[in-house]
């Protein structure tokens, strides 16, 4: 069993990322914050038959979008599960000023705008992440 002392240790460093801004961060602009959103398929697409050329269009516009936010530095990540339509879900990590500016992004996604996706958004903060 941990000490005590190691348990708080161990919550410390888990929550470094969380640390106050230092004394030589004064001054500078704030840092971007960390959102996901969660995207799922409108159930009318759960199925592979119903698909439109207009939703086939509207993904890889999303795709697009995504992949160009991602070259300007905005997105951080993002992909999809490989389960069946009725499970599956998208996930995209980026970065915003402030939870309405998040919020304007996650809207503006071509697949929530064209309405073959839902997305839901969360604050969030990368806290491992590989080289």
């Amino acid at each position: 069993m941990l000490s005590l002392l190691k348990r708080l240790a161990l919550f410390a460093l888990a929550f470094a990322p969380l640390a106050v801004v230092a004394d030589d961060d004064k001054g500078a602009p704030p840092k971007p914050k960390q959102f996901v959103y969660v995207l799922r398929l409108v159930p009318r697409l759960h199925d592979d038959n119903a698909w439109t050329e207009a939703d086939k269009k509207a993904v890889g516009v999303h795709f697009a979008h995504l992949k160009a936010a991602a070259a300007d530095g905005k997105v951080i990540l993002a992909g999809r599960t490989t389960e069946p339509g009725d499970r599956t879900f998208g996930l995209v990590i980026f970065e915003a000023a402030d939870e309405p500016s998040a919020r304007t992004f996650m809207n503006s996604d071509p697949g929530v705008r064209e309405g073959i996706m839902t997305a839901e958004l969360h604050p969030y903060q990368v806290a491992v992440q590989r080289k």
